[in-house]
């Protein structure tokens, strides 16, 4: 990191973020947290006849949430790979390398924790939600990212988004690449845009209404994709017609495919996509106690979705074991899960995730992304 000068040292007013993102991303991990509580684990089970509506609503509706993060995925990949909708990439696998080096060490050092996880809960409890112990080929395929793809059961809750995330970054960063070298030197501004919403439109009325697809990218590149156009249609220096054409683009072959098939996980997708579109590029500060804990709960929340399952776990078995199965002391229990999980994944963003990601940083570079030249 260069030195600051003495004018720029003294300055100490916060960062401006997406405060829209942080908030989105704050919200949808704290109810991942929660759906993986509720389906998980047999603490849910005893709260149940005392909440019904609440722990089924948790148990099933709650895992929409996912849509906001693979929408967002496709709007922060479009700002770090093609910021104006432009075709080409310089460097598509040095860019893949380095989202699989973001996304992979902090996942693996979790993954071995849930199986100590389930480990140790096997001797607490008896349930399905714990994993038989792990082997070579499955600890392997998780390392790869590809334990969905070859087969092999999870070890956490929540791995799958991981892969699907890599898969998809790993997609746009290639078909950025392809769409530039077929076009060369010509600057064709509506390529990039016109691939994207084919590509949705490919993704929303076939892969995704099959489930044979569901460990592959193009089974949710129409959510991700509408996370792309999100980006584009919300440039600011983009004519009021120019990004309309774009909304339309995006959103017409949603509308035809809701209509198709309704989908309420697609819906939420749009949803966040509008959003996305009017106020996801609104900066903030972290000033205010509010803001604060909001652009906090944004930063950890990978960590979060990481360690919170073995954490869960853990919980669960400790309460089945020692506390009594009343309804009553079993919420304690769901909410000793949920705050355990905030601060292990504050711990792990702190202990693993950013040094690990300082590692990264240091022995490959920092990364930088750019058209590739004509």
């Amino acid at each position: 990191m260069t030195a600051l000068t003495g004018a720029a040292a003294t300055d100490r007013r916060p960062q401006s973020q997406f405060g829209l993102i942080n908030l989105l991303k704050a919200g949808a991990a704290q109810l991942i947290v929660l759906h993986h509580l509720a389906f998980y684990g047999p603490m849910a089970d005893h709260v149940r006849p005392m909440w019904p509506g609440l722990i089924d609503w948790l148990g099933d509706s709650a895992r929409l949430a996912v849509q906001v993060f693979l929408v967002i995925g496709g709007f922060l990949a479009a700002k770090s790979l093609s910021p104006l909708g432009h075709a080409g990439l310089a460097d598509p696998f040095g860019a893949i390398w380095r989202r699989y080096a973001k996304l992979a060490p902090p996942f693996m050092v979790a993954t071995l924790l849930a199986a100590a996880a389930s480990a140790l809960a096997g001797k607490l409890m008896a349930h399905d939600s714990i994993s038989g112990p792990a082997t070579l080929g499955q600890l392997g395929a998780h390392a790869l990212l590809l334990h969905g793809v070859l087969g092999y059961p999870s070890l956490s809750a929540g791995a799958w988004y991981v892969a699907i995330d890599f898969q998809l970054y790993a997609l746009m960063a290639l078909m950025l690449w392809c769409a530039g070298r077929m076009v060369a030197n010509h600057r064709l501004p509506w390529l990039m845009p016109g691939v994207v919403a084919l590509a949705v439109t490919a993704s929303l009325v076939y892969f995704n209404l099959d489930a044979d697809w569901d460990n592959w990218a193009p089974y949710f590149f129409g959510s991700y994709g509408l996370g792309l156009m999100a980006w584009w249609a919300s440039d600011p220096r983009r004519k009021p017609g120019a990004a309309s054409l774009l909304v339309g683009i995006a959103f017409l072959p949603v509308l035809a495919a809701l209509a198709l098939d309704f989908r309420s996980r697609i819906a939420l997708a749009m949803a966040t996509a509008c959003v996305l579109v009017l106020f996801g590029r609104a900066k903030t500060t972290s000033e205010g106690q509010g803001w604060s804990v909001v652009n906090g709960l944004a930063r950890i929340s990978y960590s979060v979705f990481l360690i919170h399952f073995p954490v869960c776990l853990v919980v669960n078995a400790a309460f089945t074991r020692f506390v009594p199965a009343e309804p009553e002391l079993q919420a304690f229990g769901m909410l000793v899960a949920w705050a355990a999980s905030l601060a292990a994944g504050a711990v792990f963003h702190s202990c693993v995730e950013a040094p690990l990601a300082r590692l990264v940083q240091r022995t490959g570079g920092r990364t930088v992304l750019r058209p590739a030249p004509a």
